[in-house]
């Protein structure tokens, strides 16, 4: 059936996928919130400490995030399955995601082992360069259950289970804080391990998450309908190779935008301690606004699979539009909230006042990028539950690396071989302009493409 944009057509719409999003919202939060809470306990003990706690955690990140994009084709599957009606082929999905996911966390493991090497390059102190890496070594134990409870995450979101993410991902920082406590500090008798505590408490609690969540599958009554772990199934190669096709694009995708994000940063550190330090408060309260379009997202996943799955291609496209809505809606609003609350939240952060001034300054861009950046990563999550990853793929790709990076160099540097760069380096500035104008590129292309896609699955034209 067709479905018309009517105030009561997207109420119901609306309110289907804020039930969705609002847990994983809290469980995103959440897992951000172990973060915070690792530099911060870790910053009370040492320089060199937190040093070592902040390099290993630049590289622990940019390979949790792609493991997590490499992961989600399980949301997409199941979805489809969910929205047909067929869930005898659920349990078969998510044992085939699991054997995805030992591959996944097995090269996980080793590529996050050998960036340490990078280390070597970055002229640190032996000491923090010793620390950083043993960080990684330890914690890197955490990345293959992370990579199997991220199936069991996209298995639960696509059957419209997403509270226990969010319960689980609240005892997870809970637990995350105590056992830091306990082994940053050495208290209750155990020893004084810094940054190695750190990194041992966060490994431990991704495996008490996926310890979580299957106790969850295995008692819910909302499982019994698609319960995965009635039988053993070896690998089937060929549903395996086919998440493989939807996840990895994904992956790089995330891959490419955590990168640039960290490539700024790397560039912008020889602006000074003021700069960098603005910069990095301006990005991370950005990155804790981004977790609400993010989770409407996530939702838009399930809600667009399910209806592609049930057959109603008019009904994804309204979804996916709805979705959009909201996601810029949202962005609106925040964008709103930190232009005009920008040096309050500087302040809430630092108390130097050289770096609030810095730092409100870059909050306007972080502001206006608001609604490119909700925009771009909800209409991406829609156009992943058509399952295509690969032309998103390409035009984030083509958006980051390809326009917003060399934008921002170009704008930032201001090199003089270039007879169109500025006459004097904008500094952070230059690469916060680049980063708006890749992301509003991404925004266009992507939401051309979606509306493209969706009209072409749901009325035969493009």
């Amino acid at each position: 059936m067709p479905y018309s944009f009517t105030f009561p057509n997207i109420r119901r719409e609306a309110a289907a996928l804020w039930q969705l999003a609002w847990p994983v919202l809290i469980g995103q939060l959440a897992t951000v919130g172990m973060g915070v809470a690792d530099v911060a306990m870790t910053g009370h003990t040492s320089a060199a400490e937190l040093a070592a706690v902040s390099l290993g955690a630049s590289v622990w990140s940019i390979i949790l995030v792609t493991v997590n994009g490499t992961m989600m084709a399980i949301n997409t599957v199941v979805a489809h399955e969910v929205g047909a009606g067929a869930y005898h082929k659920i349990p078969h999905s998510v044992r085939q995601a699991l054997w995805k996911s030992v591959g996944v966390g097995v090269v996980a493991v080793l590529a996050a082992n050998l960036a340490t090497l990078l280390f070597n390059h970055l002229y640190l102190a032996p000491e923090v360069n010793a620390r950083a890496s043993m960080f990684v070594h330890i914690i890197s134990i955490g990345l293959l259950p992370f990579a199997a409870y991220r199936a069991l995450y996209g298995y639960s979101a696509s059957i419209n289970q997403t509270k226990p993410v969010m319960v689980i991902a609240l005892m997870g920082l809970v637990v995350n804080i105590l056992v830091n406590w306990v082994l940053i500090y050495g208290h209750l008798g155990m020893p004084k391990m810094g940054a190695l505590g750190c990194a041992v408490a966060s490994g431990t609690v991704v495996w008490l998450d996926l310890i979580a969540i299957v106790l969850w599958i295995r008692i819910a009554p909302a499982y019994r309908s698609s319960y995965p772990f009635d039988k053993w199934e070896w690998p089937h190669w060929p549903e395996i190779w086919n998440m493989l096709k939807l996840g990895v694009p994904i992956g790089v995708t995330y891959f490419a935008e955590v990168s640039v994000f960290g490539a700024v940063s790397l560039l912008v550190a020889r602006f000074g301690v003021i700069t960098v330090s603005a910069h990095q408060i301006a990005l991370n309260f950005s990155s804790l606004v981004f977790m609400a379009p993010l989770s409407f997202g996530i939702g838009m996943i399930t809600r667009v699979g399910q209806a592609l799955g049930e057959g109603n291609p008019q009904r994804a496209r309204f979804a996916s539009f709805v979705g959009l809505g909201m996601s810029l809606g949202f962005a609106v609003i925040s964008a709103i909230f930190i232009a005009v609350f920008r040096y309050q939240i500087a302040a809430a952060y630092t108390s130097d006042v050289e770096v609030q001034q810095m730092c409100a300054h870059l909050l306007l861009f972080a502001a206006l990028f608001q609604l490119s950046d909700a925009t771009q990563v909800a209409a991406s999550c829609a156009i992943r539950g058509y399952k295509v990853t690969r032309g998103p793929m390409i035009i984030q790709l083509f958006a980051f690396w390809g326009f917003a990076l060399p934008a921002g160099c170009i704008l930032g540097l201001a090199p003089q071989w270039l007879p169109f760069a500025p006459s004097e380096p904008m500094s952070a500035s230059g690469f916060w302009i680049g980063l708006v104008l890749g992301l509003t590129v991404a925004a266009v292309l992507l939401t051309v493409y979606l509306n493209r896609l969706s009209r072409e699955r749901a009325y035969g034209t493009a």
